[in-house]
């Protein structure tokens, strides 16, 4: 099992871009599949992007496509999410999970999760 941390998140104002990193640690790396997923205050946590453990296929949800790009540097341990064109509603705590099985929408099949790191998109 793979261990998960976020960073790079923070304060930006609308139109502005960050770029979060998921560090991971353990052997597994580079077989599994790595999504992020957000939450909003009050909302329920659903997730972004999905992309395989060979970086061939992202799964994008549609409210972010052409603004975000994942990309994944297996020889780092590193996933990262390139968040341009920042909207207020992209305000969440951003969370890396990992799967070994599939790019699930489903947050139970994920078995690995970071902490989280704050994104907050001022208007």
């Amino acid at each position: 099992q793979v261990q998960l941390a976020e960073s790079g998140g923070g304060l930006v104002q609308a139109g502005g871009s960050l770029r979060l990193s998921c560090a991971a640690s353990g052997r597994t790396f580079s077989y599994v599949h790595i999504a992020w997923f957000r939450q909003s205050p009050g909302k329920e946590r659903n997730r972004v992007v999905c992309v395989s453990w060979n970086g061939v296929t992202t799964d994008y949800v549609n409210s972010v496509k052409g603004r975000f790009t994942v990309s994944r540097d297996n020889a780092k341990n590193t996933v990262y999410l390139q968040m341009n064109s920042l909207k207020p509603e992209d305000t969440a705590i951003y969370y890396c999970a990992a799967s070994e099985g599939w790019c699930s929408p489903n947050e139970r099949d994920y078995t690995s999760w970071g902490q989280g790191t704050q994104v907050t998109v001022s208007s």
